[in-house]
């Protein structure tokens, strides 16, 4: 099993309970929560922000979209602009498979007697 190095602090993330990943454009980073409340205290732009995927809120935003892509590739509505709609609907589902294929899943789940910095 590989590890997970945090991009902040360059430590170890040893289980799920301490990880966040974050996007910023394409890229996908992992974190640990701690380490992520200070990359977002530190942003000043809305364009350098990274935005947390595993969250409760991503969660909800990645299933919606999902809906409106299904909706909008299987019947047509808005023709060729609502395929391009749900085209681009599906990033947000495509980056959170994508964090957890090959972040979040090579990562134990929780361990029981960790050592906290």
């Amino acid at each position: 099993m590989r590890t997970q190095v945090c991009r902040y602090c360059y430590k170890e993330i040893r289980d799920r309970d301490e990880l966040v990943t974050a996007s910023n454009w394409f890229r996908i980073r992992p974190f640990h929560y701690r380490c992520f409340d200070l990359v977002e205290q530190e942003t000043s732009t809305i364009a350098g922000t990274w935005k947390p995927i595993n969250s409760r809120a991503s969660l909800i935003s990645v299933v919606l979209m999902l809906v409106l892509s299904v909706w909008m590739f299987a019947t047509d509505t808005l023709g060729f602009v609502g395929d391009l709609i749900g085209l681009i609907a599906l990033y947000p589902v495509v980056l959170r498979t994508i964090s957890f294929v090959w972040i979040e899943s090579r990562l134990p789940k929780f361990i029981e007697n960790k050592r906290h910095y």
